[in-house]
């Protein structure tokens, strides 16, 4: 059961060296591996790609964030209020276009940014695996999220900062924050969007890869190939 579960795990989120792999098939009961490790090895590798392309790709389509409701980036709760004021005297329109501009950074920042979510996942060991073999469905997920998660925001922020002045989030978030802090008794407000949107994008890569994490433990279609099928079957 335990070599079950590692196998489906590693099979997402793992990439590694066939040398490693075979010091941990060496590890196991003997007559439970009748596979060579290269096509193990070759299996994880087309995983972790299918993973990456099937649900990050998503995200980095126009709407990608706008229209998915897992991901789709709402307003900050300072922002709320912003949204609420500019719609009572008449510029719901501007509010709307506000809230799509953040989605479209983080769209057009994903789609730059994804090399690096790759990376990421590639640095997670087999020794990593160990705390997560008896996991949940989002066990993998949940594990690269708290292990990458302050790398990948240092290398989001400046992409996220660049998409807003590349889709003109900036330019639209500036007129509407100057509109609202103009209107009488209002409190001001000056928020960090840079941060909430670098948070929100990577909240949705999680949520993304979580949904095909969960695909791949629990359905057999989702194995598209050969490999995977030869792979996979390991575990059930």
């Amino acid at each position: 059961m335990r070599y079950q579960k590692f196998i489906l795990f590693c099979s997402i989120f793992i990439l590694v060296s066939c040398a490693e792999l075979q010091n941990v098939v060496n590890t196991l009961p003997s007559g439970q591996v009748g596979t060579d490790p290269t096509m193990i090895a070759n299996g994880l590798r087309q995983a972790l790609n299918f993973g990456i392309d099937k649900q990050v790709t998503k995200l980095t389509q126009k709407d990608g964030f706008y229209k998915n409701k897992l991901v789709k980036i709402l307003l900050p709760e300072e922002l709320q209020k912003v949204d609420q004021t500019l719609r009572d005297i008449g510029l719901g329109s501007l509010a709307d276009e506000g809230l799509k501009a953040m989605n479209r950074a983080a769209e057009d920042a994903v789609k730059e940014a994804t090399p690096i979510f790759v990376n990421a996942v590639k640095e997670i060991t087999f020794a990593d695996a160990k705390n997560i073999l008896l996991g949940p469905d989002n066990a993998a997920t949940n594990y690269l999220q708290n292990k990458a998660n302050n790398k990948l925001y240092a290398k989001f922020n400046p992409v996220i900062q660049n998409s807003f002045s590349k889709v003109g989030a900036d330019r639209i978030w500036t007129n509407i924050i100057t509109k609202y802090n103009a209107v009488p008794f209002v409190n001001k407000v000056n928020p960090d969007l840079t941060d909430y949107v670098t948070n929100e994008a990577l909240k949705g890569v999680y949520t993304m890869i979580g949904v095909e994490e969960k695909k791949i433990r629990n359905s057999v279609q989702f194995r598209t190939t050969s490999l995977l099928r030869q792979v996979f079957a390991l575990q059930d």
